[in-house]
């Protein structure tokens, strides 16, 4: 029995005393990390140890019992004590045939009975990676399937419950600040010159393709139409009003100095004098008169221009060219480009101030979507629909590398290790296999006993 004993608890023979490692070398399997958490025990793998030792001692302690009943039981059915010693022989040999069967049954999932490579024994170190991969094609075909993943996400009513929780201020707030930090971090690790060339580029080649005439004409039409233009008509007659003003000597100056040369000077004067006075009266009249005929030419010509620029030809080419040309301007590139980092400076400011009206618009947005998903179907099943719609093409497309992640971690595994600590979670109910072996071995020992007796008598 001692032999017995040591063939139930010690280590895989026929290999040298140990099973084959996970990552000895020669086996082609790469060695697992240090570290990995199988190959540890823990406090708790510790105490399970002991209490599979303990059952052990107890299961075999029963099979001794028996043996010795067994032997007494015959012992004294040959001094003629009866026919009840043949009973309990019966009974105590079935008991031990029954606990031997059991005891090597139990033993033969983590090592190899007495040290002897029987085959079919030693199932789990011998059979690790293979149970690996079985273990890896259950979980894929029975866990992440499509419609385990939709029933599983569906019972959990994903958009309700978010929502109930985005509903809660507290909530809300946190979720915000968590957003504006994201934000922020993007913004920070982006780089000004990659972004201003991004931006730069896409506005150029965007107002390239785009004729940009029909769309100015149309807008100007518009404002021609609902006088948006007669304020700008008024802030410059009026501007031009107060230039005159102040600069008549240098207006008259310019007069007399583009007279010929021939003509007397007091004549250029009078000249001069006469051109400034009809010009300051003219814009005075202009721009104290709404109908003055100037203002209507204006209208005139401003409504013929926007119809130009939507249909004729040779304008709408002119505009292109001169689209073309500003666009080109060294000037122009440098704007689009510093505009992205007075864009960047603006939300990043917004970002961080807490009673920005970016932020209380989007702790209002999330607090407005989680009353509407806590209370409306439609955006419930909305949500969800997005949910498993994910959670099915992640699962559905990376079915294979979730799955291998099971057969490698548990390739990467010690064969020896990994017996011994499967063998303390589940070891002390095993035993109880080689117990109830013991007795139910015993009882139909005693009734085959018992019918044979009666059957002959």
């Amino acid at each position: 029995m001692d032999r017995m004993k040591a063939g139930g608890s010690g280590g895989v023979r026929g290999t040298g005393g140990r099973a084959p490692s996970a990552g000895a070398p020669g086996t082609g399997t790469p060695a697992p990390p240090p570290g990995r958490a199988m190959n540890t025990f823990s406090a708790a793998d510790v105490e399970k140890r002991r209490g599979v030792r303990r059952m052990k001692a107890t299961a075999t302690g029963l099979l001794l019992l028996v043996a010795l009943v067994y032997v007494l039981a015959t012992w004294a059915s040959h001094a003629g004590a009866g026919a009840w010693a043949d009973y309990v022989a019966a009974a105590a040999e079935a008991g031990m045939v029954g606990a031997m069967a059991d005891w090597f049954a139990v033993t033969a999932l983590f090592r190899h009975p007495l040290g002897l490579p029987i085959p079919h024994t030693a199932i789990i170190p011998t059979k690790k990676d293979q149970l690996g991969v079985s273990l890896g094609e259950f979980v894929g075909e029975n866990f992440l399937s499509e419609e385990v993943v939709r029933q599983r996400l569906r019972a959990v009513g994903i958009g309700s419950r978010l929502g109930a929780w985005l509903a809660v201020p507290e909530h809300a707030d946190r979720v915000t600040a968590e957003l504006a930090a994201a934000l922020r971090g993007a913004l920070t690790v982006l780089r000004d010159a990659d972004v201003q060339a991004v931006v730069g580029e896409a506005i150029t080649r965007r107002a390239d393709a785009a004729e940009v005439g029909p769309g100015i004409g149309k807008m100007l039409e518009r404002v021609v139409a609902d006088g948006g233009h007669r304020r700008v008509v008024d802030l410059v007659v009026g501007r031009a009003h107060d230039w005159l003003v102040l600069h008549d000597e240098q207006v008259m100056a310019a007069v007399q100095g583009g007279a010929p040369g021939w003509t007397p000077r007091f004549v250029d004067k009078k000249v001069g004098e006469r051109v400034y006075r009809e010009l300051l009266r003219f814009v005075t009249e202009m721009r104290d008169a709404p109908a003055h005929p100037a203002r209507g030419a204006l209208d005139r010509f401003l409504t013929d221009f926007a119809a130009d620029l939507q249909s004729d030809t040779d304008t709408r080419a002119r505009v292109e060219r001169l689209k073309g040309e500003v666009l080109g301007r060294g000037e122009v590139q440098d704007l689009i480009a510093s505009a992205w980092t007075a864009v960047r400076s603006m939300i990043v400011s917004a970002a961080e101030d807490e009673r920005s009206e970016l932020r209380l618009r989007v702790r209002a947005s999330l607090l407005s979507l989680g009353a509407r998903m806590a209370t409306e179907p439609k955006v419930q099943a909305k949500v969800d629909g997005w949910v498993e719609g994910a959670a099915v093409y992640v699962v559905t497309t990376y079915r294979t590398e979730i799955t291998s992640l099971i057969t490698d971690t548990v390739a990467g595994w010690d064969a020896e290790h990994t017996t011994k600590k499967i063998e303390a979670n589940i070891g002390r109910d095993l035993q109880f296999i080689r117990i109830n072996g013991t007795v139910v071995g015993s009882l139909v020992g005693l009734l085959i006993h018992t019918v044979s007796q009666a059957l002959g008598a």
